[in-house]
């Protein structure tokens, strides 16, 4: 059987980086294919009605705690970013972009990195640039990309579809058909996996 994990995310969010983390190795273990599916959240809050965490002030504080603890059972950084939230349309096509290449991984590695480890503003495309070219990224090229019509359309479909799917925000994960949202699902992803043999 050809297991995989579909995994909907956007790089502004810190349940997102989260996820990412511990996904690949999670999927290495069960012989499961992740498959990133980048998604624009503000296009999915939009849509459903619902709203970042961080927009209720004791539920955001909560959020940051409870992340902090997760982040500390798997054994990784997590800061919370000052300029957060960051609109992610720029990053997010970027990710859209390199979809089908081997630069994703290091693409996210670099994002994901600057923004939850290294507390960089990536609203700000100066920034991103000199993150990306810290990566060995020619920041310009992959400028270019992100005005192509079919990236944009691409970033789009895959945001309608999740809304679609029945997604309401990040992360959002999906192994044969069964949804789990949040990072703090992975357990019942892995049962999942386990029972697929």
């Amino acid at each position: 059987m050809n297991k995989q994990i579909e995994f909907f995310f956007d790089v502004g969010s810190p349940a997102s980086y989260l996820a990412w983390t511990q996904l690949p190795a999670l999927a290495e273990r069960h012989g499961a294919t992740l498959v990133y599916r980048p998604m624009l959240l503000g296009g999915v809050f939009q849509a459903t009605g619902n709203q970042s965490p961080a927009s209720i002030e004791a539920k955001g504080a909560y959020s940051r705690i409870d992340f902090q603890r997760y982040a500390q059972r798997y054994g990784v950084t997590l800061k919370h970013n000052p300029y957060f939230p960051i609109n992610t349309l720029q990053l997010m096509r970027g990710a859209q972009a390199l979809l089908e290449t081997e630069q994703l991984v290091p693409y996210l590695t670099a994002v994901f990195t600057a923004m939850w480890v290294d507390e960089q503003d990536m609203g700000q495309p100066e920034v991103v640039g000199k993150v990306l070219a810290a990566a060995d990224f020619d920041p310009a090229q992959l400028m270019e990309h992100l005005s192509d019509p079919v990236v944009k359309q691409g970033l789009k479909d895959t945001t309608e579809e999740a809304v679609r799917r029945g997604i309401f925000g990040a992360p959002t994960l999906f192994v044969d058909g069964d949804m789990f949202f949040g990072q703090d699902r992975l357990d019942f992803v892995e049962e999942k996996l386990a029972a697929m043999g």
